[in-house]
């Protein structure tokens, strides 16, 4: 029996401290330029493994990263268990239930999402010559997988992206967020499905069958049986007052181990359990937004990192970059998963900028295309020639996401808040206790100067509420409705001195609330209010001059003021 020596844990802490800190450095400057994490971290992975410090200074990398099985496998399970939560941060970020409101419209994205992209990837993928592939006798099945690849989305990408153009709490953003979700879900389910088949040593049919049937029947108990039991367990520890993050976040934790040990039973890989684990939890009115960021800082901040970082350890990415193949990849990728995004917009009625916005933020690969490629890798289904295209794809794609969003935005017309706010419509010091007072107390006050019938605004608000909480951080929320009987828009702001439990990604109480009512026609006019009223709000100038006044007047005067 082998034991850990004290060589072997401080050279591991040396590794972490070197990965942690060159990514947490790195990550800042990313942020500052809009972009994903993921790169930053990737890259670090190419200087720190064989492709550049390995070429350069070949002693010292295998020196601070040795060919040790030990060494590497503490490494690597720390990497695995970053990815296990990172699959379950992913499936915390959608809630199926509200997407499901409004599946009309998403639903038709998302399958125009999956189909389209791969028509366009499984040809050209058909036509590569026999060096790319492992298994060139083979050629269609491989074809297939690649481009059910090329499906699955960067939801986690996308909505950073939207959040930086404080354009996520609009109608567009949540249309957007609920087609990717139903992307990831359906997207996940094929690929695990398949996956699962391709590692088979001969095609069953009674194997396939089965795995098929019992994918199916779990992701069926998992969602309307299992989370049920899940929501009385969060339900209980919030009842008792317990230290709710901590616990909450260990039944969650449990709940993920349990379904990935399931879902190994079944013949599938263990990241799809918890994926659906984080599904759950995110559907939970119990699990507050404040345990899921928790979970989500935990995961980025420390584990995500070491995943993505060791994939560069292990890979010499030059050897085996194939720049025809890298392009090939990456361009059938963004085209056709922008084309697919494109057609299930058109054929949901959406005007030319919410069709390019939402086609757009369909285009990122990110995490997800990593993840799911390295799966195939290391069942030895693709090449690693394969793998570094894919890889190159993702990060390409993600990059660009961010500056052609802000491009069409910045190209459609501007707007001034001037001309929607107005005095009548400010209430200085807002008595309310919960969300719902808030939003009917500020619907009263619109009804009252509007001649809108009162309980139409209520009425509206709160279902767009329900579907998705419009708060964000720093104390802010923006509840908002489309409104077909009304042809311009209505902006109301109350301040809160002592502030709502809004369930704030922050867990600050909110004491900065915009109510927002537009056409229903007119969805683009929406998207622009909401991003320049967060664009002014979050000033904290503006925020501390707001908090000093005593009338509504002058809160009106440093609204416009600055806007």
């Amino acid at each position: 029996m082998h034991y850990l020596n004290e060589g072997n844990i401080l050279l591991f802490l040396i590794q972490l401290f070197v990965i942690l800190s060159l990514s947490k450095f790195f990550g800042i400057l990313l942020k500052r330029i809009k972009q994903p994490t993921v790169t930053s971290d990737i890259l670090i992975g190419l200087f720190l493994g064989p492709t550049i410090l390995g070429r350069v200074f070949p002693a010292f990398q295998l020196k601070l990263f040795p060919i040790d099985a030990i060494q590497q496998n503490m490494i690597e399970t720390v990497g695995w268990l970053g990815l296990f939560l990172l699959l379950m941060t992913t499936g915390l970020e959608i809630n199926f239930s509200s997407v499901w409101k409004q599946k009309k419209d998403a639903l038709k994205i998302s399958l125009s999402d999956i189909i389209i992209p791969i028509m366009v990837s499984v040809f050209p993928i058909l036509l590569l010559p026999d060096k790319y592939l492992i298994m060139p006798e083979n050629r269609m099945t491989f074809s297939f997988f690649v481009a059910t690849i090329m499906t699955i989305s960067a939801m986690p990408v996308a909505i950073r992206g939207l959040h930086d153009l404080n354009i996520l709490k609009s109608d567009t953003g949540f249309l957007i967020v609920s087609a990717l979700t139903i992307n990831d879900v359906i997207g996940w389910i094929i690929f695990t499905i398949i996956l699962s088949i391709f590692t088979q040593e001969s095609l069953q049919i009674d194997k396939i069958a089965y795995i098929i049937i019992f994918t199916l029947l779990f992701v069926y108990m998992a969602l309307f049986h299992v989370k049920k039991l899940l929501n009385a367990f969060l339900f209980k520890i919030s009842e008792q007052r317990l230290e709710t993050t901590a616990e909450a976040l260990s039944v969650v934790i449990l709940l993920g181990i349990a379904f990935g040990i399931i879902t190994m039973k079944i013949g599938i890989h263990s990241l799809f359990g918890f994926f659906i684990a984080g599904i759950l939890a995110g559907e939970s009115k119990y699990f507050s937004q404040k345990s899921r960021t928790s979970i989500e800082q935990i995961v980025y901040a420390i584990f995500a990192p070491i995943f993505f970082v060791n994939i560069g350890l292990k890979i010499d990415f030059l050897a085996n970059f194939d720049i025809f193949l890298a392009f090939l990849i990456t361009a059938i990728g963004i085209f056709g998963r922008f084309l697919g995004a494109w057609v299930g917009s058109f054929f949901s009625k959406k005007s030319k900028i919410d069709k390019l916005i939402i086609s757009v933020a369909h285009v990122p690969g990110g995490e997800m295309h990593i993840v799911v490629s390295l799966l195939a890798l290391e069942y030895g289904l693709i090449s690693k020639a394969i793998f570094i295209a894919i890889v190159f794809g993702a990060i390409f794609s993600s990059i660009i996401m961010g500056p052609w969003l802000a491009f069409l935005i910045k190209k459609s017309k501007n707007i001034s808040l001037r001309e929607f706010l107005s005095k009548k419509l400010i209430i200085q010091d807002l008595d309310a206790i919960t969300t719902s007072e808030a939003i009917e107390k500020i619907s009263a006050l619109i009804s009252a100067n509007k001649k809108i019938e009162y309980e139409v605004i209520k009425t509206q608000v709160l279902s767009r509420e329900n579907m998705s909480n419009t708060s964000i951080e720093e104390g802010i929320a923006l509840p908002h409705a489309r409104l077909e009987i009304i042809d311009k828009p209505v902006i109301a702001f109350a301040f809160s001195k002592e502030g709502i439990y809004w369930n704030s990604p922050d867990g600050k109480k909110t004491k900065f609330i915009f109510l927002i009512l537009t056409p229903k026609n007119d969805n683009i006019i929406q998207l622009k209010i909401i991003r320049e009223l967060i664009t002014l709000i979050k000033n904290k100038e503006v925020q501390n001059n707001i908090s000093a006044q005593r009338t509504g007047d002058s809160i009106y005067k440093i609204l416009i003021k600055n806007s």
